[in-house]
């Protein structure tokens, strides 16, 4: 699983290299990289873990393509879901290269853009399966793919050292509710030309079987319409489009008006109606302001909030923070969602409040109101018979996935020496004759907080975590710039520590301890506030730990007058 480490003949090399989206889930990001061409597969983001106090986003470290930006060709966007579009307004802030993608996706990226207000910059060109570009000496195909979000495409790239498959997000639906059908005709015809490397989507390779079609849980959505007393609310990712349309559709059977809840999802329901995507019966749809004109049992709601995100209008009405809806007994709310890894206490979180409020709660534990859009283990196996790779390059997984997708295309006939478990970073060589791990570029984690993009780094990290976990103690010393003696203070703040009017005894021990502190550093004849700040630290750590053994963060100000 190491790869062969041939070395590479002087000839034209083809070079992969992630610059996301391995050993993680989330900011999808593949460089393909021959002679003067790039083309650059994806751009993702990704949400922070619970250790990144205070972080929005994190997204890909782009210094590389920076340092060749003549050569950046292309970014091609597979599909419109965040982890991998939502890197796009910060990187094109950096490189504004063409965007490719098909109708739906350029959709979506349009509205992003236009919230960054750099929309106009952007040259972005529509595109479709089946369809062909020339980037340099690499050609480009697009292959129709399902997933949990329509318009989401596999690309095979045509170049002069041989064919390279990346199926991106996919799952094989043999019911699409669009009726669509993933082409694996082309996947085989692929595969009997000649492939010579396959990246293949990791994340469900520990599930066995196939992963059920999306239709079912139109099926179950008409039931459980039929059934309720009341008013349904509806949570599902705004993305997922063909999901929308069965609410919509289970709706209109059974005589509902639908109102829809969350700015993401007016805006992506907005979009995929212009553009056709969504089939939307008339006078079906009302304003949220309107619920209250018509009947409970005539009321569905579509809202945002699946994964019991702290802003999202499902957690408001959960938590009686919405100002149009409030959740009463006896409404029936579906989570059509499961939960991101990390998301889980949020989520049931929001289900406990939902059930104190007499809600009937639906959520995938209980009922088959939602299927996965990434490929069971069945599926990938079918991939792998269809496109018969020479090599094998796992993607889109954390390393668990990427290590059982290596053993399964083991299990299909590729060789283990032709089959690479990478990092982000990682750069893989092909020649004609032979392939090679060839060291590594910069990659890693750029992390987004507020308007600030890459200035919050591991030191501030560790500053947030030492205060969120000890608290803050400031010392505040006013020094005379003539005499070098201490003329006020020390006093002493606490923030997420003590409370101060709790603790005096122990406050004043405090001062008395920065007081001998300070009392030595006149013995001394120190002067240089660096020093005297290392005697208060030092002294009043020490003093902290041994009456409360607790370690806050001391930051101490001297003032001079």
């Amino acid at each position: 699983m190491k790869g062969s480490m041939i070395l590479s003949s002087t000839k034209a090399k083809l070079k992969l290299i992630p610059l996301g989206g391995l050993q993680e889930i989330g900011k999808n990001m593949m460089v393909v990289e021959y002679r003067d061409t790039m083309i650059v597969i994806d751009c993702g983001l990704m949400f922070p873990d619970e250790d990144m106090l205070g972080i929005d986003l994190v997204i890909p470290d782009i210094t590389y393509l920076l340092k060749n930006k003549e050569k950046v060709k292309a970014i091609i966007l597979t599909h419109g879901h965040e982890d991998h579009i939502g890197a796009l307004p910060y990187v094109l802030k950096q490189l504004n290269t063409p965007i490719y993608a098909t109708r739906l996706t350029l959709g979506l990226i349009g509205n992003k853009l236009k919230e960054f207000g750099i929309l106009s910059e952007v040259e972005m060109n529509i595109i479709k399966p089946k369809d062909r570009l020339k980037f340099g000496e690499i050609e480009v195909e697009f292959i129709k793919t399902n997933h949990s979000i329509a318009d989401s495409v596999a690309v095979a790239l045509h170049t002069p050292v041989g064919v390279i498959v990346h199926t991106s997000d996919f799952k094989v639906d043999y019911q699409p509710v669009d009726g669509e059908l993933i082409d694996l005709h082309r996947f085989s015809e692929l595969g009997k030309n000649g492939v010579l490397a396959l990246l293949s989507d990791s994340t469900n390779v520990e599930r066995e079987g196939y992963s059920m079609s999306e239709s079912t849980v139109g099926h179950n959505f008409t039931e459980m319409f039929r059934d309720a007393k009341q008013r349904i609310i509806v949570a599902t990712f705004a993305s997922n489009i063909h999901r929308i349309q069965q609410v919509i559709n289970a709706s209109a059977m059974c005589g509902r008006k639908v109102a829809i809840s969350g700015r993401s999802m007016v805006n992506v329901i907005g979009v995929a109606t212009e553009i056709g995507y969504l089939n939307i019966p008339e006078n079906i749809t009302i304003d949220i302001d309107s619920i209250d004109k018509y009947p409970p049992d005539k009321i569905t709601i579509i809202t945002t909030g699946s994964q019991g995100e702290a802003m999202s209008a499902l957690t408001r009405m959960a938590n009686s923070d919405h100002r149009k809806v409030e959740i009463t007994p006896g409404d029936t709310v579906i989570i059509s969602a499961s939960p991101i890894p990390g998301n889980e206490k949020l989520v049931l979180r929001v289900i406990n409040q939902l059930f104190k409020k007499g809600a009937i709660v639906i959520y995938e534990a209980l009922a088959d109101v939602h299927v996965s859009g990434h490929a069971n283990q069945e599926e990938l196996k079918l991939m792998q018979a269809l496109v018969k790779p020479k090599y094998f390059i796992p993607v889109h997984g954390e390393y668990r996935h990427l290590v059982q997708h290596a053993k399964l295309a083991e299990e299909m006939g590729v060789n283990n020496n032709n089959i690479f478990v990478l990092d982000n970073g990682s750069v893989v060589e092909f020649t004609k004759e032979n392939v090679k791990l060839a060291g590594s570029v910069m990659a890693g984690k750029v992390l987004v907080d507020g308007l600030g993009v890459g200035d919050v780094g591991n030191i501030v990290l560790r500053d947030r975590k030492h205060l969120s976990s000890d608290g803050l103690i400031v010392v505040v010393v006013t020094i005379s710039k003539e005499s070098g003696l201490v003329i006020a203070g020390p006093d002493i703040i606490s923030r997420g520590f003590v409370y101060v009017r709790e603790s005096e005894d122990l406050m004043e021990e405090a001062r008395l301890v920065i007081k001998e502190a300070l009392n030595r550093c006149e013995e001394k004849k120190t002067t240089e506030w660096s020093t005297i700040k290392s005697y208060i630290k030092d002294s009043l750590r020490n003093f902290l730990y041994e009456k409360t053994k607790r370690n806050p963060m001391i930051l101490p100000i001297i003032m001079e007058i």
